[in-house]
Parts: structure tokens; sequence; C-alpha cells
């Protein structure tokens, strides 16, 4: 295949795109809401960094300054943000803050990540010690948070508190492995309400019901880069990690297609009636294998294992319209609750109802942080 077209199709992502009009925010786009700090762009932010460290190119560099700079006021305040929600999905984007204070020396930046940190300090916990997805939603740990908060969370650690809490980075994440790992499929559910009242959680285990791709892929990745931002202070921690990694990439082998080489939208359902394959969830999990081989975490053999799943993705879903690139087949959203939306219940039949849509960041990040790493293997 001719990657360079991977190069053209970012291009034309940033081209296309302002800080108040990303192209790729198409949650945004569709429900009309104003551009404010979120996840979706925090993932494009992310994998455009990636690329520029790869590349050295440094127009990647000056968008990323342009685009947050528009969000992160002098002060440290943050455009959209609102500390007071406690929702850990607005902690994503903080991370590549750290990057741009580096780069920049702008004290707004740093600002800006004491802000955030502020709300992990004060984020309300389960019994356990997780921290709520949103303060909406009481004693609830979804696989998504783990990406959102704790890669964040590392980061400061490692580079601003000299990793004393890595401790309970690490808990959290055995704490999931613990209580949302189905040890016989060997897959992750989505979501855990400690108190089991969510009216989509199990009254026995507080579980949700299906094994939803995209949420796998967050958590997979959450493990894979806070690995990967963790110092050698802690030997111990770090190889906690690393072995529910290598778990977790291990059983996640065995639910490739074996044709198509990419991952279902419910996992374990490949083939059902209404399933499909997605885009995300197999570009996050891509990712996670080609890093943690790449690393050391997992056996060298799955770079190629998650090079075929990237391969995948771009045979399938990569096409060309007009002159210009699309990428396809990803899932626009899915959750669960609140209980003003009783559709939002876990189930197979929910998770193929949402809309599945081309170039949204969701998809398009991890694509892109996918092909960091296929060039990484060529090279």
């Amino acid at each position: 295949m001719d990657y360079s077209i991977i190069d053209k199709y970012i291009d034309r992502l940033i081209e296309d795109s302002t800080p108040d009009a990303p192209v790729w925010n198409i949650e945004n786009i569709k429900h009309g809401k104003q551009a404010g700090w979120n996840y979706i762009d925090g993932c494009m932010m992310t994998s455009l960094y990636s690329i520029y460290k790869l590349t050295g190119d440094k127009k990647y560099l000056e968008f990323i300054d342009k685009f947050v700079d528009y969000y992160v006021f002098d002060d440290g305040t943050i455009r959209g943000y609102d500390l007071e929600t406690y929702n850990v999905d607005n902690i994503n984007e903080g991370r590549v803050l750290f990057d741009l204070y580096r780069e920049t020396c702008k004290d707004k930046y740093l600002k800006a990540i004491e802000l955030l940190h502020k709300q992990l300090l004060e984020q309300p916990r389960t019994a356990e010690g997780n921290f709520w997805h949103k303060k909406i939603y009481p004693n609830q740990v979804w696989l998504d948070g783990l990406y959102m908060a704790q890669v964040f969370y590392t980061r400061y650690e490692t580079e601003l508190n000299r990793g004393k809490n890595y401790a309970d980075i690490t808990k959290q994440f055995k704490n999931v492995y613990e209580n949302m790992y189905d040890k016989d499929k060997k897959l992750y559910y989505h979501g855990w309400d400690y108190s089991r009242t969510a009216f989509w959680s199990d009254a026995q285990t507080g579980l949700s019901k299906s094994f939803w791709l995209r949420a796998i892929g967050w958590y997979t990745v959450g493990l894979a880069d806070t690995i990967g931002y963790m110092d050698r202070s802690r030997p111990d921690l770090k190889a906690d990690l690393i072995t529910i990694f290598r778990r977790t990439v291990e059983g996640l082998e065995q639910y490739i297609d074996p044709d198509k080489k990419m991952f279902w939208q419910v996992v374990d359902q490949g083939g059902r009636e209404g399933n499909y394959l997605e885009t995300s969830g197999s570009a996050m999990l891509a990712y996670a294998m080609m890093k943690g081989a790449r690393l050391g975490y997992v056996d060298r053999r799955f770079a190629e294992v998650g090079k075929s799943v990237f391969d995948g993705i771009c045979a399938e879903y990569l096409t060309e319209t007009d002159g210009k690139l699309n990428l396809g087949g990803i899932c626009l959203m899915a959750g669960l609750g609140p209980e003003d939306k009783p559709n939002r219940n876990g189930t197979y039949e929910y998770y193929i109802s949402e809309p599945v849509v081309e170039n949204d960041a969701k998809g398009t990040g991890p694509f892109v942080m996918a092909y960091t790493e296929v060039k990484r293997l060529l090279k």
C-alpha cells in the first residue's frame, strides 16, 4: 500500500479546520454545538503531535499551538471547560498541554495543566478509589475514563510531582481488571456501577451487558500510554501494568476477523446481524499492539498483528470521493444512561444502533496514532 496518501489525508483535515470549527468534530457539527474544550479535539491534537515528533515538520506543531491557544486564556482558564461537572472526558485534551508548554514556554499552558489537575484532586471516587466517570454518573466507572484521566494524571506525576501518586494510578487500572474483566471471554465490560443502582447495571456485579469495542480500545491505549509515561522510580508498579496490558492484548487477538483483519463493534458477536467492523476501536488496538511490541510490553510479533489491523482499516474504510480521502466505519458515540436516555442500556441492540460516520476524530485520531507506529515499524 502507498501510505503517503495518509499524509495527504492528515493535511486535508488540518487545512479544512479552524479552532472554532474543526472538520473532525462530527458530534459537534451534527448537534450544532458551540466549540469548546473536549476530548474529541484532544484525540486529534495528541495524534498530530505524534506526527510532528516523528517527522519534525513544524506545520503540525504550529497548527496544534494555534488550535489550543484559542481555548486557553492567559490566566489558564479554558474556553468551554467547567471543572464542577467533574467529567473525566475533559481531562484528555490536557495531555498535549505538557508538550506545548515544553515547546513554547507559554505560562498559560502550565496554568491550564494545574487547573485540570485540580479537577483530579477533587474528582469524586468509588469506595475502591476509582474516579467517577462524571458527577452525573455517581459511582460509575467506564473504561473510557481510564484513557481520559490516567494518561494526563501520569504525565503530571512524572513531570511535576516525582511520581508520588503512581500507586493510585496503578490501583485504578487494577480495580478495572479485577472487577470488569471477564476472564473466560478475555474482554472488558464497558461500565461498572459500584453502587449497583444504575438501570443498565447487573444487580449482582454492577457490570454492563456487552463488550463495546471502542471502550476496550480506550482502556488498552490508556494502559499503553500510561506505562510509556511512567519513569523508572517504581518498576514494581510499571510491571503490574505491563502484566495487565499483556493479558489484555493476548486475549483480544482471538477476536480479529480472519478475513478483514479488523474488530467488530460488539467484539464477541462477529458476524451477527447488524454488527459491523468498526474503525475507531480497531485503530486503537492496532496502535496499542504496535506500540506495546516496540517497547517490549508484548511479544514482538504483535507489531505485525497490529499493522495487519491497520491495513485492514485502510482496505475497508479509507475511500476517495471527488479527490478527497475519507475514513469511514466510525461509531459516532455510545454511552450508558443517564436515566432519561433508557436506550443507552449497554445491550447489543443499543451499540449497533448508534450512527456510523466518516472522519470523526474518535476514529481519525487513533488512526493517525496507529499510522505513526506503522511509520516507525517500516523504518
